[in-house]
């Protein structure tokens, strides 16, 4: 594994729908895991699976350590917190969270003072790719960097693609977050046409998804869009928060994305309503309301 002169090989920080997996993941594949998070039920769950949790910043103790927070204000509170005291030279900071990728030179000027590196992997393939350790990372950053994590992230996911120098992999899942909030607003308005027109959803879906209209993100979502129970997996917050990066990002090369200005503008009425906290596969409920109110 790691150097035994550290407590832990890897420490995850966040423990949420993506973090707690990856965590326990981790950890199940041998790897000696330190699990960080503020609420303690998460790190409850992490320690049945063989993790160390620490309930403090400064016990954190391993030479690669795992971001897996909302974004990156949050991992700055944490850095400041007390988890920049125990980073030590050589160290590698992996962030898995989906950020801007200018973000990320910030980050590295930072830990560059520390002697420690930074590189971005953000992941596809939602709560239920982590859990089957099937997701796919999307890195940014140096070659050494990459190769002192690359075991780590391996035993976590299906598919890894060293994308190129810092802020690449942001920038890929960028365009991945592009493709997916289009995609659930394409299925919920297929499913609202079917449903206007008596067909039985269960039964278009699966056609759908014999053809060339299926996808993975049909196949994850396919039991949430068939029972309307919309708890989160990926939420309606993030995905407006990543195509709002995208648009950003679009932005400085001078493009427009216009499809993705329009499905923006959809998850950001959802947030609008109050329905922030669903899943994006909620966007459904704007095609539905809809129909609701103009009677077709």
């Amino acid at each position: 594994m790691m150097e035994e002169s550290r407590a832990a090989d890897v420490a995850v920080i966040g423990l949420g729908a993506i973090g707690l997996p990856v965590c326990v993941n981790a950890s199940t594949a041998g790897f000696r895991v330190q699990g960080w998070n503020r609420s303690p039920g998460p790190r409850q769950q992490a320690a049945k699976a063989g993790a160390a949790v620490p309930s403090t910043l400064d016990k954190i103790d391993a030479p690669i350590i795992l971001s897996v927070l909302p974004d990156m204000p949050q991992l700055f509170d944490v850095l400041d917190g007390g988890l920049a005291g125990v980073i030590r030279e050589g160290d590698v900071l992996v962030v898995m969270s989906t950020v801007a990728p200018s973000s990320m030179h910030i980050l590295a000027k930072r830990l560059a003072l520390l002697g420690a590196s930074v590189i971005d992997a953000p992941v596809s393939g939602g709560d239920v790719g982590a859990w089957e350790s099937t997701l796919s990372i999307m890195v940014g950053g140096e070659t050494d960097d990459l190769a002192k994590c690359l075991q780590i992230l391996q035993a976590i996911s299906h598919r890894i693609e060293h994308m190129g120098p810092l802020g690449s992999g942001q920038m890929a899942k960028a365009c991945n977050q592009m493709i997916v909030g289009a995609t659930l607003a394409a299925i919920g308005e297929a499913l609202t046409l079917g449903r206007a027109a008596g067909l039985d959803d269960a039964q278009l879906l699966d056609v759908l998804g014999a053809g060339l209209a299926g996808s993975r993100a049909m196949e994850i979502k396919r039991s949430k869009l068939l029972s309307s129970d919309y708890t989160p997996g990926g939420s309606v917050a993030n995905q407006l928060r990543d195509l709002r990066i995208a648009l950003d990002s679009a932005q400085t090369f001078g493009y427009v994305p216009r499809l993705t200005s329009v499905v923006t503008e959809d998850y950001q009425k959802l947030v609008d309503t109050g329905d922030s906290g669903l899943d994006h596969s909620a966007i459904i409920l704007i095609s539905e309301r809809d129909r609701s109110r103009d009677g077709f």
